[in-house]
């Protein structure tokens, strides 16, 4: 990831440097977080010649696996499906994506990057060498483009159709304590602020609550949003978690194609998923770790170690 970061700094020209580069310490810029298509901080790819945009997605691609990294492609090449299903009026692109790094790759024991645009946010800290991964925002409008009924774009199916494996798999109490409201939200609940207090009530059912195939969906649930890493943060990630209290809870009708919503929460832990917009055809999802959101965790321990 540094020398990714390194490289993609060494691309740019100079204008493409001043708007990349911004200090660590401007938390407002570095805290930002905005999945809706706004100006944001940072240099926009469709600026960039050919080799500095190859670099900013190969600095992408160190922080996704190779399946969520295929995602990421398909949800910016909807910015053209959706331009043209809004009859050109809008001039959405796929090449309407900001990269801004925070500090200097080459030589700071801090520094940060994001990519970011319409439905993309991918922000990641290295502090002393460890990575911290979130928030990671996902989305898609369509959410699903069909033929004869049958599906030729859904990026973000598997994140719907294993929550709904799970829904199906409750028992009558589980799944009432499961949904917490038979209409879904407007969007997820955590929006694109840069901070958000966690637990969000109400929890929805425990994991300890489901019965065998039920915890095993949960888990499955869990897995699909921290394996959007590469493995290797993936599975510290899982560690970090592992034998801590899960909740599930479910907002909104339960049968397909109806706006819904859901979200799982533990220690340090919220994911969200929402598919209300457009008629249950405009999702949401995000990843986030509440206490320790852009880095706050590995700053905390490096402030101990190296008081500023």
């Amino acid at each position: 990831m540094r020398a990714a970061g390194t490289a993609l700094l060494t691309a740019l020209d100079p204008a493409g440097r001043e708007s990349a580069v911004h200090s660590f310490d401007d938390e407002a810029a570095r805290r930002w977080l905005e999945y809706r298509p706004r100006p944001r901080p940072g240099v926009c790819l469709a600026e960039l010649d050919v080799a500095a945009r190859k670099a900013a997605h190969r600095l992408l691609a160190t922080a996704l696996s190779s399946s969520a990294y295929a995602q990421a492609m398909a949800i910016i090449s909807l910015e053209e499906v959706l331009d043209r299903a809004e009859g050109w009026q809008r001039g959405r692109h796929s090449a309407d994506y900001w990269v801004a790094v925070f500090g200097d790759p080459a030589r700071d024991d801090r520094w940060a990057w994001r990519l970011e645009g319409h439905h993309l946010s991918v922000n990641m800290t290295v502090v002393d060498g460890q990575v911290s991964p979130a928030p990671i925002f996902f989305g898609a409008n369509p959410a699903a483009v069909r033929y004869a009924g049958r599906p030729v774009s859904r990026p973000l199916g598997v994140e719907e159709d294993l929550a709904r494996a799970l829904l199906d798999a409750l028992g009558p109490a589980e799944r009432a304590a499961a949904i917490i409201t038979d209409e879904a939200p407007a969007d997820i609940i955590s929006a694109t602020r840069g901070r958000v207090d966690a637990p969000l009530e109400p929890l929805g059912v425990p994991a300890q609550r489901l019965g065998p195939t039920g915890r095993a969906l949960l888990d499955q649930v869990v897995a699909l949003y921290l394996d959007r890493l590469p493995p290797e943060l993936a599975i510290r990630e899982a560690a970090r978690l592992d034998a801590g209290p899960l909740h599930f809870a479910w907002a909104g009708p339960t049968h397909p194609g109806q706006r819904h919503y859901y979200r799982v929460q533990g220690d340090d832990l919220l994911i969200e998923y929402d598919n209300t917009s457009a008629d249950g055809n405009h999702a949401h999802t995000v990843l986030r770790r509440p206490a320790s959101d852009f880095g706050a965790d590995v700053l905390a321990t490096h402030h101990q170690a190296h008081p500023h």
